[in-house]
């Protein structure tokens, strides 16, 4: 059993340790031998002799009837851009190629507290700049299901890592579809939590040490089950001892029957057209939730897709800013401050954006909360349980490739993460989760939104999930 034991799901894992049917040192020896045979470039720094006493510690801790948390001894890896305490993060970056953090980031010393493994970090671009997951220091992450395609970015890593049955779990994160681009891909879960439910303190970027974060990143999970990204949320969501915190979370829960619920379908729009097979991938949904007896209707869409991703961009390039030097900084002024008024290049845009003046961030921000508001009357006046969109326009594109091409048209490589960026800004949960492959085996999967605070909502929809 023990040899099959790494292609289970994490919660199974978890049920196995329990059982005492394993122990931590030899689950974790499993996964690092897994490591050592992989071809995918996925795990790219490790501390074996640490990763081994930590699981010793949660064997002894289970010799002695005595568990640390709902994640005892569950060996994970975690996204280079997370800072690891006495484990090297450089997140991609020649930069810092040596920073061996003191201190670990917040998600990761959640994740510790409930007793979690960790037994190396997954590769990620540099500062988690880029839809594919390469950098000068370790090169390339390779799609598990087609070693010629790409595993997405920024959380390549974590999900090919998944995806290749190297860990059962990985601790992602999401700005711009981050985390849900990756997923879809690799062919794995991702949620995007609701943004403010897991603290971002200690991801890279912004610089090492800093407090803050970008408004709009979040920590999130990636797994190959939906229960298990609901054990990783519980950890995630409850504050470590360090923390000293009051509070806790409780999230609403689903117990109705996927036939009471009421879905929307957004298939298609002009701005961010999808390929046949995502098409068709989407209207199997569609059926099969109308077959277990769904109230499923179509919709245009509760915003616009078009001005919902101007003002993301704006947005996007503005939170950026925060992290830039003061030399780059002037650079990128005096290049807006010469521009043509007319001028409405890409570029020109960029540089409007990365300049803005707090007085116009402001008024970008009045309109991200207006825009949550219309997006909160969507679901609260038409009293819809879920969203059902593409995760993206097409299945993985080929291992560095610059363009996207969507039915034989040539389209803007960043429409990629189009429709996750849908509620990038506005912080609602987005679950992506596989639902068919393409006519090259490729994933296909599809991407479940929900109001705020219905994560777990979601993952009971995904495990319920009547068109397996």
């Amino acid at each position: 059993m023990t040899t099959d034991l790494t292609h289970q799901p994490a919660h199974i894992q978890l049920q196995a340790l329990d059982r005492r049917e394993i122990s931590s040192r030899e689950l974790l020896d499993l996964h690092l031998d897994r490591i050592d045979a992989s071809h995918v470039n996925a795990v790219i720094t490790r501390d074996d002799e640490a990763a081994r006493a930590a699981a010793l510690a949660a064997d002894e801790r289970r010799a002695r009837n005595e568990k640390k948390g709902t994640l005892d001894g569950l060996p994970l890896t975690i996204k280079d851009s997370f800072e690891t305490a006495g484990l090297r993060t450089t997140s991609g970056s020649e930069d810092l190629a040596d920073h061996v953090p003191a201190r670990d980031a917040d998600a990761v010393a959640r994740l510790r507290s409930q007793g979690a493994v960790i037994m190396g970090k997954t590769n990620t671009p540099a500062y988690c700049q880029d839809l594919h997951t390469d950098n000068s220091l370790f090169g390339s992450t390779l799609n598990p299901h087609d070693l010629k395609r790409t595993a997405g970015g920024s959380s390549g890593g974590p999900a090919a890592a998944v995806a290749a049955h190297l860990t059962p779990a990985d601790l992602g994160s999401d700005l711009a579809g981050s985390l849900r681009l990756p997923a879809h891909y690799c062919g794995v879960y991702g949620l995007r939590p609701t943004l403010g439910l897991i603290p971002a303190r200690g991801h890279i970027p912004r610089p090492p040490g800093w407090i803050t974060s970008s408004d709009m990143v979040t920590p999130g999970p990636l797994a190959r089950h939906p229960r298990d990204l609901d054990l990783l949320l519980d950890a995630l969501t409850t504050p470590s001892p360090a923390e000293n915190s009051p509070w806790r979370v409780n999230l609403p829960t689903e117990r109705r029957a996927v036939g009471q619920l009421r879905v929307a379908v957004w298939a298609q729009d002009a701005r961010c057209p999808v390929d046949r097979e995502t098409a068709d991938a989407i209207a199997s949904v569609e059926q099969a939730l109308a077959s277990a007896g769904a109230d499923v209707r179509r919709t245009v869409g509760p915003v616009g897709f078009a001005d919902s991703l101007r003002l993301f961009e704006q947005l996007l390039h503005g939170t950026a800013t925060a992290a830039t030097d003061d030399a780059a900084g002037a650079v990128e002024l005096a290049a807006a401050r010469d521009l043509h008024e007319d001028d409405a290049s890409p570029r020109a845009t960029f540089l409007r954006h990365r300049t803005q003046t707090h007085r116009v961030w402001l008024r970008a921000d009045e309109e991200r909360l207006r825009l949550q508001q219309t997006w909160h009357q969507f679901f609260a006046d038409s009293e819809y349980d879920v969203l059902i969109t593409p995760a993206a326009p097409t299945a993985a594109i080929p291992a560095g490739s610059r363009s996207l091409t969507v039915d034989g048209v040539e389209r803007s490589f960043f429409d990629q993460t189009g429709w996750a960026n849908l509620t990038s800004h506005v912080g609602l949960p987005s679950l992506v989760m596989p639902h068919a492959h393409s006519a090259d085996g490729l994933p296909i999967g599809v991407q479940l939104i929900g109001p705020a605070y219905s994560d777990r909502i979601l993952l009971a929809l995904a495990e319920r999930q009547p068109w397996l």
